[in-house]
Order: structure tokens, then sequence, then C-alpha cells
């Protein structure tokens, strides 16, 4: 149903010029999508932001080309994938991604906000694919069929990542003091 709705939204944008139906579509999708490019991001909100507002300006303008041979969902995911690489692209210094400070200005308790940096910082330690295959399997929800079709990498492809960025992860945590059972 919510495909369908999703489409029709879709249509209205495209046909009717209707700006508030695409507002629906940025409410319904903003906090996943931005939640995306902070774990991609290990907890930078700024460029999360940014990199948020320019997905959904470049959905806006293409989106006459959303031929619904996948999900919307799938498709703005896609958008996002290439909006983080193109800003990978455009740096000079991309290793500088993998030792970003995280951000800590947080409106939670300490511990959620240590938990939340060592999650981050786990996620630094993997490579930009591996982090975006985890992301949005565990963090998004997405299933590996959807993963590949965002990535354009094949579903074992995905898997392969899915599994080194785990280990990887479990490897990080175990020798900063968690044990499994947290």
């Amino acid at each position: 149903m919510s495909q369908l709705n999703d489409i029709s939204l879709v249509a209205q944008v495209v046909v009717f010029r209707n700006t508030r139906a695409f507002d629906q579509l940025v409410k319904k999708y903003q906090s996943p999508v931005r939640r995306f490019f902070l774990n991609l991001t290990c907890g930078d909100n700024e460029l999360s932001d940014d990199l948020a507002q320019d997905t959904f300006i470049k959905a806006y303008t293409n989106l006459a080309s959303f031929k619904n041979l996948s999900n919307f969902s799938t498709w703005l995911y896609r958008i996002a994938y290439n909006v983080f690489y193109d800003y990978l692209r455009s740096r000079k210094d991309t290793a500088d991604l993998d030792t970003r400070e995280v951000d800590t200005h947080w409106n939670t308790s300490q511990d959620d906000v240590g938990q939340q940096m060592d999650v981050y910082q786990a996620l630094a330690t993997l490579k930009e694919m591996e982090r975006t295959c985890i992301t949005l399997f565990y963090m998004e929800d997405q299933s590996i069929e959807k993963i590949a079709g965002i990535t354009g990498c094949p579903a074992g492809t995905v898997k392969s990542h899915l599994s080194r960025a785990k280990e990887k992860m479990a490897t990080y945590l175990k020798q900063n003091g968690y044990d499994g059972n947290n």
C-alpha cells in the first residue's frame, strides 16, 4: 500500500507539479535518508544534513525519470548512495573520512553517547562499501536484493561485504570492552 501511495505522490508531482505531494515524500523519507548519511559519515550531523538536502534536490529534479521499476525508496536510496560517493570523489583527501571525529553534541545520556560513538568508530574501521552495506541492511532494514539494486553490486558481493563488515565491527567492539552480551 505504501508503494502505491508513493507512486501516486510521484505522479502528482510529475503531472501536476504538486509540490505538496513532494513535501509528503520528503517527510516520509527525510529521517531514514538522514540516518543513512549519519551512519555513512560516522556521526557528522552537518554533513548528513547537507547530503540529505542534496539527495532530495536531485530526487525532485529527476522525479520524471522514476520509471517504477523498483520501489520509490530503492530509487531514492540509489540517489543518496550516488550523492555520498560523489561527495567522496569530490574531496581530495578522502582518507580524512575514516578518521573523522564523531560529533558529540547529542541530546541523550552520556552512556548512549558513548555507545553511539563506539558504533560510529566501529563503522569508521570499515571500507566505504562495507559501511554502506551494513548501514542499509541493519540500520535501514533493506533486503540484500534492494541493497544490490542501490549499490549496483551483485547480491553475493553484498553478502560478502556484510560478512566482512560484521566481523570487523565485532572485532573492534570486542577490543573496546564489548563482550557480545551488551
